[in-house]
């Protein structure tokens, strides 16, 4: 499993409830297409920082979802409250383990 990790600071905090909105609106439905899709998750860390976390099976898969997620903030004119480009991280995930997954 391959994990990619965006790191996302400056963000309009006053446009975080439709960032969330469109991200498991339009967002999520895209990445959920490409092959070796795992799961998403976005994480808000307050002061205009939030970060997302793919899994995907394969390297490749990962580094296509940035591209999906670049066009995505372009088509949906979130640049204005996504202004800065992420710090990416990815790589082949060693250990892992999820009991259950609690959204709130």
């Amino acid at each position: 499993m391959h994990a990619t990790i965006r790191r996302y600071e400056g963000v309009d905090q006053n446009r975080i409830v439709e960032l969330n909105k469109k991200v498991s609106e339009s967002l999520i439905p895209k990445l959920n297409e490409l092959p070796g899709f795992v799961g998403y998750y976005l994480i808000e860390a307050d002061n205009g920082v939030m970060t997302s976390l793919g899994l995907f099976e394969k390297a490749d898969q990962a580094d296509e979802s940035g591209r999906i997620a670049a066009t995505w903030i372009r088509d949906e004119q979130l640049g204005s409250a996504i202004p800065n480009a992420p710090m990416v991280t990815t790589g082949k995930v060693l250990v892992g383990e999820t009991a259950r997954v609690l959204v709130a």
